[in-house]
């Protein structure tokens, strides 16, 4: 059977229980250092706390070890592995693989990050020959791409079917380095993709101004999972170690759901990783939480419009403006505006413009003054502040089923308890009480006293034996009991199911010469490298500091984008084309024939 792992984010411990409590399989999460998200680190202490309570439902805690690291910080990489191995972490999500020498024996798996820039099977059948008993695949890829991938490796394949999207193929992003000498590889990425840019052509022309060319939508791929598994995903991500827990929560139980549902309809073919099932609380929708437009990208193997546009959900048109904010002209009859709702429109240079609301009094609407919002601009709303209330008020609950046989006798009241996981546990207690005037009533009141709740476990009773007479039994005592029972399953810890592992296979051959892009930056790795067959390594671009270089690759073509691919108008020829910033120029060129964009320094 195969099992299918739902992966959250989160940037610190309480949002990561949320995330458990929203149905997560598996957490990933930084620790206090070399995490490539420098703004999301988290005490060792935090993480053990995560862990704990992760662990009462099986599910899985990753710590991302995912930047790469210098020689002089070896040292505090090292003591870091063991920390987080010593808090509980089940797998570390690793870039360098110096991290890989330095986790030795400390029993926790690895998980070879987005980062390393796996989208080939030659490239994942080197990258598990490493250690690494799991790939996290590169985004830009097809579901025929996962296919072939999958055929080539043994190792688990993980997938991001959720956020925000980097422009360039993971870890071979150079562009924030070059410009503001903060490293993407060292997690200080300065989103130099989210910047506004004129475009100009070989002339001097320019094409477009002011607008973020290089921003891409979110991914959403809520509507691909069925497939994504039967390629050989199992384990499907969501981006976001940089958002909030209302984020978390809505996204994370509407995948939740939505895997609930396969697994519905393929019972013997797949499986959840963890335990226990979240009830009741809040309806999740996607596009009430901050979107910058949904796409696809590259999983179906054809390119759409990927350049971020806002997104949210369609609320209607400015009737006209006020003095102070504007009327608008909803979309549907449904359309239902709160205070503080967020909205995007697109202006009329191409740029996304952002504003909240201060008052909504029917479609009355007071904000302060938005630039380039007039009568006819179509508003989209990508924050929901009465959905975001909602979340908070009624965020639901995660309990673990356990299932209750009962036998009663005159003397004692003994349950015996199995929980979905396996654990098995029972509790007698004496009985001192009167026979019950109404016997079947006195076992109705068992069941209903035992089939209640009690901390995260959902007990039902599947039967009750009676040997003699039915004692009179008081709703408190039986309440006692219940809690007995879940004060011992408490006690007992939960197995989960095995994450792969994997042994190094020093036959498998690097290539003769790895550039910059392999992101060589300490002594190990090139001992690592060099015991592979490689010949000449490049330093890092971080330690080469090299002027002229590509600085990002993409399957994101800015020619297709704005309708002039060669391939797709005759006449037209691929030349390059320039992005100019405050003073900076960057060049564009295009690859047709492998249908790839690079910006160059």
């Amino acid at each position: 059977m195969k099992t299918l792992e739902l992966l959250s984010p989160a940037r610190t411990a309480d949002i990561g229980i949320a995330a458990v409590d929203c149905g997560a399989d598996a957490v990933y999460i930084a620790g206090p250092s070399f995490g490539a998200r420098q703004a999301a680190g988290n005490s060792i202490e935090d993480i053990r706390r995560l862990c704990e309570y992760a662990h009462k439902f099986g599910a899985r805690i990753y710590a991302t070890v995912n930047t790469i690291i210098y020689d002089d910080e070896i040292p505090s990489a090292r003591a870091l592995v063991k920390d987080l191995a010593e808090a509980g972490v089940d797998a570390l999500i690793v870039q360098d693989p110096a991290v890989l020498k330095l986790s030795e024996g400390l029993g926790m798996a690895m998980h070879a990050s987005t980062q390393c820039a796996v989208r080939t099977p030659e490239k994942a059948r080197f990258t598990e020959s490493l250690g690494y008993g799991r790939i996290v695949l590169e985004r830009q890829i097809s579901i025929e791409d996962i296919k072939a991938i999958r055929r080539a490796v043994h190792a688990e394949l993980e997938f991001f079917v959720h956020g925000a999207l980097c422009v360039s193929y993971s870890g071979q992003c150079y562009l924030s380095e070059y410009l503001t000498g903060r490293s993407a590889n060292r997690g200080e990425c300065a989103q130099a993709c989210r910047s506004l840019y004129n475009l100009e052509d070989a002339d001097g022309r320019v094409i477009v101004r002011n607008t973020p060319l290089l921003s891409l939508k979110d991914l959403k791929l809520y509507d691909n999972l069925e497939e994504l598994a039967g390629a050989g995903v199992c384990s499907f991500k969501i981006e976001g170690r940089l958002k909030g827990e209302n984020y978390v929560r809505n996204v994370v139980r509407a995948y939740s759901d939505a895997l609930e549902a396969l697994v519905e309809k393929y019972p013997g073919e797949y499986r959840r990783a963890s335990f226990g099932r979240v009830r009741g609380g809040f309806v999740p929708d996607l596009d009430k939480t901050f979107n910058r437009g949904y796409t696809e990208l590259f999983t179906g193997g054809a390119r759409g419009q990927w350049k971020s546009t806002g997104g949210g959900q369609y609320m209607g048109k400015v009737k006209k403006t006020t003095g102070n904010g504007f009327l608008l002209e909803p979309a549907s009859k449904d359309v239902r505006l709160s205070n503080g709702d967020g909205f995007t429109f697109t202006a009329k240079d191409g740029s996304t413009v952002g504003f909240r609301a201060d008052v909504c009094n029917g479609f009355t609407v007071q904000c302060k003054r938005v630039e380039g919002l007039f009568p006819g601009t179509k508003l989209y709303r990508n924050l929901s502040a009465a959905f975001e209330k909602a979340l908070q008020a009624s965020p639901g609950k995660r309990e673990i089923d356990v299932t209750l046989d009962v036998f009663v006798s005159p003397e004692t009241i003994t349950v015996y308890a199995i929980t979905e996981d396996g654990r098995r546990t029972e509790c007698s207690l004496t009985v001192a009480a009167d026979p019950a005037h109404d016997p079947e009533k006195a076992v109705s009141t068992i069941l209903e006293q035992l089939g209640k709740r009690s901390g995260i476990y959902n007990f039902r009773t599947e039967k009750v034996s009676v040997e003699g007479s039915v004692p009179f039994l008081s709703a408190s005592f039986i309440n006692g009991l219940r809690r007995s029972v879940a004060e011992k399953l408490d006690t007992m810890p939960v197995t989960p199911l095995p994450l792969r592992t994997a042994d190094p296979e020093p036959s498998v051959k690097a290539p003769g010469k790895l550039t910059y892009k392999s992101n060589i930056s300490n002594a190990m790795d090139r001992e690592i490298y060099a015991s592979r067959g490689a010949k000449s390594m490049e330093d890092a671009y971080e330690l080469s500091h090299r002027g002229e270089a590509e600085l990002m690759r993409s399957k994101y073509c800015v020619r297709h984008e704005l309708g002039m691919c060669p391939k797709q108008k005759k006449g037209l020829k691929p030349d390059p084309m320039y992005l100019e910033n405050a003073g900076r120029r960057l060049t564009l060129r295009f690859h047709c024939s492998d249908c790839e964009m690079t910006v160059e320094a």
